[in-house]
């Protein structure tokens, strides 16, 4: 069982879902130095944790995380020198390449305030739920740091596509649910007391799905960004014709002539 001192966690053995829960409500879930360690941390555990089958990670109180903290982070790296600073940058990018390298499925339950390093977080969720108060902005440039950051250049184009990444990303401007819905950011609102639930649910789901499969997909999902068509189409059938040997194919097969739900390892 993972432990975590700095948010929440907790492990649903019935359905195999894994929750994150940041819980600096008082401060809007901005994140520390040691909540980005734990968070990296816990990510790399939670891709070969056992009994874990999906995540979800959403945050405590009024927000999803308000990005780094002003006092204990901003202020704090004021007379870095660049190998310091670096170290810092690395260590929040680490946290999104542990999302993004994860095998489970990372659902993100997203209410109040979602910006900055929250905003790149949820991005590098493969699901995100929110709440119709979700408001999310990529704040980076408004403290004169470049949009570009923690992946969201590489993020958020493949989300939205590349005009409306680059509004986002240079203007550092919120928007609402509804248009973060609308332009494909959220893949669904729901209302604020549902976010959660809503959230769990679409995760067990994908919980009682064939996790290996599962896990092909999302890997897929990664690298193919960077591959031609016909390397795409030969990574593809390569992955298919290995999943057809695999035993929740031959279980698909079952379950469909004999009218079940398949029961899927």
């Amino acid at each position: 069982m993972i432990a975590t001192s700095s948010f929440r966690y907790e492990q649903d053995p019935a359905t195999g879902v894994a929750t994150v829960t940041l819980d600096r409500p008082h401060r809007l879930n901005a994140l520390t130095f040691e909540i980005y360690a734990e968070l990296r941390r816990t990510f790399v555990a939670l891709d070969s944790e056992e009994g874990v089958r999906a995540i979800v990670i959403t945050g405590a109180g009024k927000a999803f995380c308000s990005g780094g903290d002003v006092h204990d982070i901003i202020g704090a790296l004021i007379g870095r020198d660049h190998r310091r600073m670096l170290e810092f940058t690395r260590m929040t990018c680490d946290v999104v390449a542990a999302i993004r390298q994860c095998r489970r499925p990372v659902v993100a339950a997203l209410n109040g305030t979602v910006s900055g390093a929250g905003a790149a977080i949820a991005a590098a969720a493969d699901v995100r739920i929110a709440a119709r108060s979700a408001k999310i902005a990529f704040l980076f440039t408004r403290v004169g740091l470049s949009g570009a950051d923690m992946g969201a250049a590489w993020l958020l184009p493949r989300i939205v596509g590349l005009g409306r990444a680059t509004e986002l990303l240079m203007t550092g401007d919120f928007i609402d649910a509804q248009e973060a819905f609308r332009i494909g950011l959220y893949n669904r609102v729901v209302e604020d007391d549902t976010v959660l639930p809503e959230g769990h649910a679409f995760a067990a789901r994908l919980a009682s799905g064939p996790l290996f499969a599962l896990e092909l997909t999302k890997n897929a999902l990664n690298r193919e960004a960077s591959m031609d068509l016909g390397s795409a189409l030969e990574a593809e059938a390569q992955i298919q014709a290995a999943l057809m040997l695999h035993p929740d194919f031959q279980e698909a097969y079952r379950a469909f002539r004999e009218k079940r739900a398949p029961r899927f390892l």
